[in-house]
């Protein structure tokens, strides 16, 4: 009467390697979009417990954007670890400091799971501040975020 539940083993799943150009692309909806294709909600194929997403390559990470006024006041914290020791810095220093994609790999690491899996699948995304990348043996195919959804790309 009802079918049977499919589930993903991970011998099965087929890995595709994605390129996403990240120039004028809002970070928050550009970080949700890689966030679902590492963990493979993109596929009928899904399976909650299994490690069944794409590889994401990133490039101009430098050039990504924030909507509003985020870029001079959202703030980013980190625990030094001693007491009293919470630092804050804004997006717009993390974004003109030496390594401007840590901005959206947080962004996509804060909306993958917490444990063992969400560590693996965040693995399989690479970010890199410029143009090139050293992944063009793997030929990725590009994919147009700025098409799929008009409030995606602004011009800033």
């Amino acid at each position: 009467m009802f079918g049977k539940t499919h589930s993903t083993k991970a011998e099965a799943v087929d890995k595709k390697w994605t390129l996403i150009d990240a120039k004028g692309l809002v970070v928050g909806r550009l970080a949700s979009l890689v966030a679902m294709r590492l963990r493979g909600k993109h596929k009928p194929s899904f399976t909650p417990h299994a490690d069944d997403g794409d590889h994401v390559i990133v490039v101009n990470a430098d050039q990504i954007v924030f909507t509003g006024r985020k870029r001079e006041h959202k703030v980013y914290h980190h625990y030094t670890g001693y007491i009293g020791g919470i630092k804050e810095r804004s997006a717009r220093s993390i974004l003109e400091g030496p390594y401007p994609e840590r901005v959206l790999e947080k962004a996509v690491e804060r909306m993958l799971p917490r444990g063992p899996l969400g560590r693996k699948q965040l693995k399989h995304l690479r970010v890199y501040k410029g143009p090139d990348h050293p992944h063009s043996a793997q030929s990725p195919v590009a994919l147009d975020v700025a098409k799929l959804n008009r409030k995606n790309s602004r011009s800033a």
